[in-house]
């Protein structure tokens, strides 16, 4: 569903991502970890057609980021991290309506999924009031309502709980596993070990823009002889800064 070929990206001098190569199948939940500045955000920055690599090329579904970029951002829904980019004067409603309707959603269609998505994401208590006074944890669900308006087949999340409590971390962590059993794929990018570790089947490392690792969360213990996912990363990390 997601292949990622051989991609670059250079700003400049500055080589933000290198050579990296990975895929993603069907119906996957799959972990792209690295610390800030790793990578990981440009990465998915060119997924979503925000930026074009430099060299290499991503496919979504078939379709190639270069070539076709407006069959993929039909068939994505994109969730960044700190900002999530809501109009604090409009309600929850209007927000998750305006970008429905920029996807052609209208009309009753409109309205049912957005019902719907109030009911999945518990915000029925709060839909019809203005996002300004909402706390963060709030926000975040208008935000996820927002990115699976159109009911995209691949979801992208990067840093999804960032500034997140833990009441609502844990719901996006019970949304992630309702999405897949619904047979969305689904890429977030964490520097959470653990998080990974809960929501993931396979996992990508990016660390200083190169790919360092690339499987299964069992795989990469077998490699390193290790058993503690931060540890393993830790390690990982300070052996690609030497």
């Amino acid at each position: 569903m997601i292949e990622v070929n051989q991609v670059s990206k250079r700003f400049g001098n500055i080589a933000a991502v290198r050579n990296v190569t990975f895929s993603v199948s069907s119906g996957e939940v799959y972990g792209l970890l690295g610390e800030n500045g790793a990578g990981k955000t440009t990465t998915m920055r060119m997924m979503a057609t925000i930026l074009q690599p430099t060299e290499g090329d991503i496919r979504i579904g078939g379709f190639s980021v270069r070539t076709q970029p407006v069959e993929v951002r039909r068939r994505i829904g994109i969730l960044f991290g700190g900002d999530v980019g809501l109009y604090n004067r409009l309600t929850a409603r209007e927000n998750i309506a305006y970008f429905g309707r920029l996807y052609g959603l209208t009309g009753s269609r409109l309205d049912q999924r957005i019902d719907q998505l109030s009911r999945m994401l518990h915000m029925e208590a709060f839909i019809d009031r203005r996002v300004g006074g909402f706390s963060r944890g709030m926000k975040q669900k208008v935000a996820i309502a927002r990115t699976l308006v159109h009911d995209p087949d691949v979801i992208l999340l990067d840093e999804p709980t960032t500034g997140l409590d833990v009441t609502a971390a844990n719901m996006f962590r019970r949304m992630v596993a309702m999405l897949r059993e619904e047979g969305k794929t689904i890429l977030f990018s964490s520097h959470n070990m653990g998080e990974i570790e809960k929501l993931c089947s396979r996992i990508a490392i990016i660390h200083k823009g190169s790919l360092h690792y690339a499987g299964t969360v069992a795989a990469l213990r077998e490699r390193c002889g290790m058993n503690d996912l931060d540890d393993i990363f830790m390690a990982m990390v300070e052996e690609g800064g030497r």
